[in-house]
């Protein structure tokens, strides 16, 4: 087998080297594992997916769409 080949067989819901791992919860920053069995994956529980959810639509989170209101350029001053 090529090197890097032999587990690209395995998909996330077979054991295997990749099969979980853990990872940053984007809410509380906690430990998660990020696997099939954890149906809120990235979070670590349904409640922090649930409060990551509200926070979006609550407009506490924004996509930037370039220079911010209020903002000056250099050549403005």
């Amino acid at each position: 087998m090529a090197a890097g080949s032999q587990n690209s067989s395995h998909s996330p819901d077979e054991p295997g080297e990749f099969a979980s791992r853990i990872v940053v919860c984007p809410h509380c920053k906690g430990d998660s594992v990020y696997h099939s069995s954890n149906s809120a994956r990235p979070f670590c529980s349904p409640r922090c997916r649930a409060l990551d959810l509200g926070a979006w639509a609550n407009e506490d989170f924004r996509v930037a769409d370039g220079i911010p209101v209020g903002d000056t350029r250099i050549d403005d001053v």
